[in-house]
């Protein structure tokens, strides 16, 4: 017997309106989970519901490399939500926020180095003092897609000094070490895109 057979022999001796409401119910969350990543997605509680800033990444470096990240503010952290694609296939890629919102040059250099208004030295995305734009690695896929999300702090959603609004995401061909100056050793800028309030 079939998933949904089992489903509508529990529920006939309760009546077809309620039958009907369970099926409609089932069907609405298929098509959510089928739609994929999208703007303004929620994820969980405390993670937020609606993009406050988003980000269209396009090719750098005569890369095929694009994309969307997009921030909602939640309870703790922000929240860096990333759909990429046409990364190398199976490795780890730097992706970072930079100092400028300028992604006109072919190989993102307009862009400037990292977001650091601290002052700080590069280091891992957790270490008490780093960049404020230092993230996590992001893993493509076989298929050369990296789709995810990280927590991260220090991260102001606004236009402020501090803020991370009109600045820019760099996407990198290689992996961050966490360790090198001034950038973790990530490579090339394969991808870019401002960073615009929703």
């Amino acid at each position: 017997m079939k998933p949904h057979d089992r489903l509508l022999r529990a529920v006939r001796p309760a009546g077809r309106s309620l039958q009907l409401t369970l099926i409609a119910g089932a069907a609405l969350l298929l098509a959510s989970c089928a739609s994929g990543p999208h703007w303004g997605m929620g994820h969980a509680p405390g993670y937020g519901t609606r993009a406050a800033a988003m980000v269209r990444l396009e090719p750098r470096s005569a890369s095929a490399v694009s994309g969307r990240v997009w921030f909602t503010q939640g309870t703790h952290h922000t929240m860096v939500h990333f759909d990429v694609a046409g990364l190398r296939p199976g490795v780890e890629h730097g992706i970072h926020i930079h100092e400028k919102g300028d992604c006109s040059a072919a190989d993102a250099t307009s862009a400037g180095g990292h977001f650091n208004p601290g002052g700080h030295p590069h280091a891992h995305w957790q270490a008490a003092q780093r960049h404020a734009g230092d993230l996590p690695n992001m893993r493509a896929d076989a298929s050369g897609v990296a789709r995810g999300v990280f927590a991260v702090d220090r991260l102001d959603l606004s236009s402020e000094p501090s803020g991370i609004l009109g600045r820019s995401v760099v996407v990198h061909r290689d992996p961050d070490d966490h360790r090198s100056q001034p950038a973790g050793n990530s490579g090339p800028r394969v991808a870019c895109g401002v960073i615009a309030a929703r």
